[in-house]
Parts: C-alpha cells; sequence; structure tokens
C-alpha cells in the first residue's frame, strides 16, 4: 500500500526549515538547495512543492500569518477591556521566543519582497490583519467607555498600528532596553491614555 502524505504538513516542514535558515544566515542563504538540507530532503524534492524559491518565500509569508492569526484567535481574552485589549495586541509583538522568531523571519522576508507583486499582496495582507486588530481594539474600547469622545477611532487605530510596528522594531533591534516588561508598560500606559 502506498504511503499517504499529508502535504500541507510537508509543505508546513519547508516552510520551518526556512525560518531557521533566515534566522541563523539571514534571507540571502535561504536558497531552493540550503533550505532542502535545512529540512533534509533534496532541492528535487522541494521543487515538488515549490517551483520557485519566490513560490517558497510567498509561502513562508503566509504562514506567519496563519501562525499569528491562530494564536491570536485561540487565545482568551477576559477581565476589562484595557486588559483584554492589551492582550490582544501583544499577541502581534514578539513577547516570546516564538513571536520574536516570527517578527525576525517576517522583517527579513518583508525587505527580500520589495519589487515581487506576489509578496507584496502577502506583505500587504498582513499589515491589513494588524490594522484589524487595532481598528478591533480601539472598537472595544469605545463600545466600553474607555476611549475618550473627543478622540476619533480611526486615527487612534492608525497611531496604535504605528505604536505596535515600533514597538516591534525596538524589540528586534533593541531587545535589552525594550523587553516585554517595558513593552507591555508602554502599551498599557497608551491605552490608559485613550480613555482621557
Amino acid at each position: 500500500m502506498p504511503k499517504i502524505v499529508d502535504h500541507q504538513v510537508r509543505r508546513e516542514e519547508i516552510a520551518e526549515a526556512l525560518w531557521r535558515v533566515v534566522r541563523r544566515d539571514g534571507v540571502a542563504a535561504a536558497t531552493v538547495r540550503s533550505i532542502a538540507a535545512e529540512a533534509g530532503w533534496s532541492p528535487s524534492a522541494l521543487r515538488h512543492y515549490f517551483s520557485t524559491q519566490a513560490e517558497l518565500l510567498a509561502f513562508a509569508m503566509e504562514h506567519v500569518i496563519a501562525r499569528a492569526r491562530a494564536r491570536i484567535e485561540s487565545t482568551v481574552y477576559d477581565g476589562p477591556v484595557r486588559v483584554a485589549v492589551r492582550r490582544l495586541l501583544e499577541e502581534l509583538l514578539p513577547m516570546d521566543e516564538e513571536r520574536r522568531a516570527e517578527a525576525e523571519v517576517w522583517l527579513q522576508l518583508a525587505a527580500r519582497a520589495q519589487g515581487d507583486p506576489a509578496a507584496v499582496a502577502w506583505l500587504r495582507r498582513a499589515d491589513d490583519g494588524v490594522a484589524e486588530a487595532t481598528a478591533l481594539a480601539v472598537r472595544a474600547l469605545a463600545e466600553q467607555g474607555e476611549l475618550a469622545a473627543h478622540r476619533d477611532a480611526e486615527f487612534e487605530a492608525a497611531r496604535l498600528h504605528a505604536l505596535i510596528d515600533g514597538l516591534t522594531i525596538h524589540m528586534l533591534t533593541r531587545p535589552e532596553s525594550m523587553h516585554p516588561d517595558r513593552t507591555s508598560a508602554v502599551l498599557a500606559a497608551h491605552l490608559d491614555d485613550l480613555a482621557i
């Protein structure tokens, strides 16, 4: 009887191998040959799943989005609205090793993706996901009376989006000064300020 292969699992194994190569050696080292070697495959076996490096990079970006979305959807958001909103937003930040890996890989792939229309579409999709999360956060605050009446919700969502992006960069480039506890405190202070 022939062996049944779960192709989605195989593709995810390849994406994980790509992540390891990118984190260890940089995105320039993420060739079909190096990723195949990291996964313990032959380059021809890897090409069965991804015919071009661009397809592989696009899938790796899609994999980052899917992991983040699954994590966000599985998290329980209870307690006071500001606490729940902060918990939601922290899922977008590199607060632990898993999220740090996602952010590192994402940023390297994003830099590499410029000029590739398919990759740019995935970048836009991820950015839209952050925008959706920040809009949801501001809407939840407003519905619970935690957004001051003089504040424009759309503007505050855009400002919160920029804060998330900035915190991500600081956490990746200056982890000694922007550690998770400090990041959480900065985010909490921002959410507190929205109420006044």
